[in-house]
């Protein structure tokens, strides 16, 4: 985004404004942490803010300050609905095409407030009239941080804007292990720090409220993985019986692909998820190096990403669809250096 534009959202947020932001569906850390750092600051600025989320969102997210005011569109549809057509501006964080708001996707089609994007996935689609991308920052979180700082009102950022934004840069870098993290992104956590964040207590929040059916269900996942191709590619399953009988909430899967590129030799990871309620597999995809997830997911499984992290999804039963996957990459094996 240009100087140019910066200052044009500036002076359209010089004054008090009806606004409403948006996460995307089955919102993760820096889908709820950008949201929420980009609440409290447009709150600071006197605005009527409103973050309204596609669905419910992981119980460890909920002690990010400000997500008590965060509203559900599956439960409050048509308040949701009344809010988002009143709009003048609509933020949307953390995903850049309108279908991965699920049900809101009509609404916010229809809604003739002013479209903000604030993303770092591939691809962004022309809704908005202004398209704040970039895929090399490591999170939304940091580029709220950065959309901030270039608004000059960085100052304003405090201690629960920087616990917002701090949570999502760290789950979003897998505790800051991902290539994307740079050295600015550890100069921002400092600041973060200097403000009085505490980021050990903040991990602890967020990954030390694992219940024992979650464990359990880890372990299931771990013995459902297989190895192929001298290990470069792992790849596991969790049937809705898995779900049901570790007793999963929303959340309890977070983080599991990782396990099988921790793998030594693996250089992509998948997860498939069953869910018979929205009568899809959901699928998680994992890289290193140059193997693009992204457009893998793109092109075999409706679904997209970074290069090194993506999701898609299947139609198709679990079976049929891990059948499908196994005969791609048999197509593709030689693209991988350990084939």
């Amino acid at each position: 985004m240009k100087t140019k534009e910066f200052k044009e959202i500036g002076n359209l947020l010089s004054n008090s404004k009806k606004i409403v932001i948006v996460p995307h569906k089955n919102p993760d850390g820096d889908a709820i942490g950008s949201s929420l750092g980009m609440y409290q600051f447009l709150k600071k600025l006197q605005h009527k803010v409103v973050v309204i989320v596609p669905n419910d969102y992981p119980d460890f997210l909920k002690w990010i300050p400000g997500q008590k005011e965060i509203m559900n569109f599956e439960t409050e549809e048509n308040l949701c609905k009344k809010l988002i057509a009143e709009a003048e501006i609509i933020f949307t964080l953390d995903f850049n095409a309108l279908h991965r708001a699920g049900k809101m996707e009509s609404p916010l089609e229809q809604a003739k407030g002013i479209k903000i994007i604030i993303d770092h996935h591939q691809n962004p689609e022309n809704y908005a009239k202004f398209t704040y991308s970039d895929v090399n920052m490591c999170s939304t979180c940091e580029m709220v941080y950065h959309f901030i700082d270039h608004l000059g009102k960085k100052k304003l950022i405090d201690q629960s804007i920087a616990e917002a934004l701090y949570t999502g840069i760290m789950t979003d870098t897998a505790s800051f292990r991902f290539p994307l993290t740079t050295s600015k992104t550890h100069e921002i956590i400092g600041y973060f720090m200097n403000l009085g964040v505490n980021h050990a207590q903040v991990h602890s929040k967020v990954y030390d409220t694992k219940s024992q059916g979650s464990l359990q269900l880890l372990g299931t996942a771990l013995s459902n993985m297989k190895c192929l191709y001298n290990n470069a590619v792992a790849y596991t399953f969790l049937t809705e019986k898995d779900l049901r009988d570790n007793d999963y909430k929303k959340g309890d899967t977070e983080g599991i692909v990782n396990y099988g590129l921790s793998l030594k030799g693996v250089q992509f990871a998948v997860i498939f998820i069953e869910n018979k309620k929205e009568n899809i597999i959901k699928i998680s995809f994992r890289s290193k190096g140059k193997y693009d997830v992204n457009k893998f997911a793109r092109k075999y499984f409706d679904g997209g990403g970074h290069i090194n992290a993506a999701g898609g999804r299947s139609d198709v039963s679990l079976q049929k669809t891990i059948t499908r996957f196994l005969s791609i990459i048999a197509e593709n094996k030689s693209t991988f250096q350990n084939c």
